[in-house]
């Protein structure tokens, strides 16, 4: 018999069933990489999380005969509706066993919960913020996740949510960059430094972290600016923007972070992270110290490279921005020896991009799909 039950977020113990859940589902499974528990926690902490001084969500978990066999959040996010005019929903944090009915149930009582707000759609999976990632992967399930917020599930969750009546919304494809193979031609290497010659473009590079913070408000102004053609996009408030930077700050090696500057003003970025995910495997979650110990060596031998986080403003497309984020992504494969590297999640809305990372040698190995359904 299924029985859903809404997850008291001040309940501590309840909190714990729907964070642990994928863990017992995953358990062991090659290519998940659990999320850090504080960061799963937080999501559902109505006092710590900056997404809830503008928006809302609610938990659930469904149980067949008493034992827990998935979960969901149902979110609405205020932003995003006011700045697209939009009424949607989203649904996130979706696992559940290979169980059509369970599923269903789950779906269901998102689009419920939609329903009774006055929304009229449901999209998802799509999370509390730009870290959070996006869809259900559909092509890639032989490889292992590189950053946990490109989310990893089981080759039937497809199947789930079309059987529940979802359809396809936008696809986010990750390229593959052999390191050997991504080979700019010489002309991009030469448009690169001819723009930052005639447009006064410079890249900054760092050394420490703390030297990025200081550059952390300006940061924030360019990426609400750079990402405003994109389909996830809404204005993030600064405490939003502070959260993402100090997750990306978390795992992060100073030296792959570069900025593109405008004088003072930034105006695109290069994200680069070495890939953790087996440190993170043996880490289960958590931060104890021997695991910190364990990231910190990882990070300095792992032939691997994620690209999460590449942005110019608009303005510079034409004037060679776009070249000068290329040359750096190149000279960042080379410069610290990596094999191979991944282009995170670019939406297939971003056509100039995709164009251009398919001609430099890049090719899609990972899509995750975002579904949707009117309620």
């Amino acid at each position: 018999m299924l029985a859903i039950e809404q997850i008291d977020t001040r309940n501590r113990a309840q909190v714990e069933r729907f964070v642990r859940l994928p863990h017992r589902l995953y358990a062991n499974h090659p290519c998940w990489v659990p999320p850090l528990l504080g960061d799963a926690r937080l999501m559902l902490n109505r006092h710590k999380h900056p997404y809830y001084a503008h928006s809302d969500a609610d938990f659930f978990i469904v149980s067949r005969d008493g034992r827990d066999v998935g979960r969901i959040a149902a979110l609405e996010n205020r932003a995003y509706n006011r700045y697209h005019n939009t009424r949607q929903a989203q649904f996130y944090c979706f696992d559940a066993e290979d169980d059509l009915e369970a599923a269903r149930l789950l779906l269901e009582t998102v689009l419920e919960w939609a329903r009774a707000r006055g929304l009229n759609r449901v999209v998802g999976p799509k999370g509390f913020g730009p870290l959070d990632g996006y869809g259900i992967l559909v092509q890639g399930f032989e490889h292992r996740q590189l950053m946990t917020m490109m989310n990893y599930n089981y080759s039937y969750y497809p199947a789930l949510l079309e059987g529940a009546g979802f359809r396809k919304e936008v696809d986010f494809v990750s390229c593959y960059i052999d390191a050997q193979k991504f080979r700019l031609p010489e002309r991009v290497h030469s448009i690169a430094r001819r723009a930052a010659e005639r447009s006064g473009l410079k890249v900054l590079r760092f050394t420490r972290k703390r030297e990025v913070v200081k550059w952390a408000p300006k940061i924030a102004e360019a990426y609400n600016k750079a990402f405003v053609n994109n389909w996830e996009y809404y204005p993030l408030a600064w405490p939003e923007i502070k959260l993402v930077l100090d997750n990306v700050l978390l795992l992060a090696d100073a030296r792959l972070i570069k900025i593109i500057a405008h004088g003072e003003r930034v105006v695109g970025f290069l994200f680069a992270f070495p890939d953790v995910s087996a440190a993170l495997q043996r880490a289960k979650g958590r931060l104890f110290p021997f695991a910190i110990v364990d990231l910190l060596i990882e990070m300095r031998r792992t032939k691997w490279v994620a690209f999460n986080g590449a942005g110019i403003l608009p303005e510079y497309h034409g004037r060679g921005g776009n070249a000068l984020l290329y040359s750096e992504m190149e000279q960042t494969l080379r410069a610290f020896h990596f094999q191979h590297g991944d282009l995170t999640q670019v939406a297939e809305t971003a056509t100039q991009m995709r164009a251009d990372l398919e001609n430099l040698g890049a090719r899609a190995y990972k899509n995750h799909r975002v579904y949707a359904r009117d309620v």
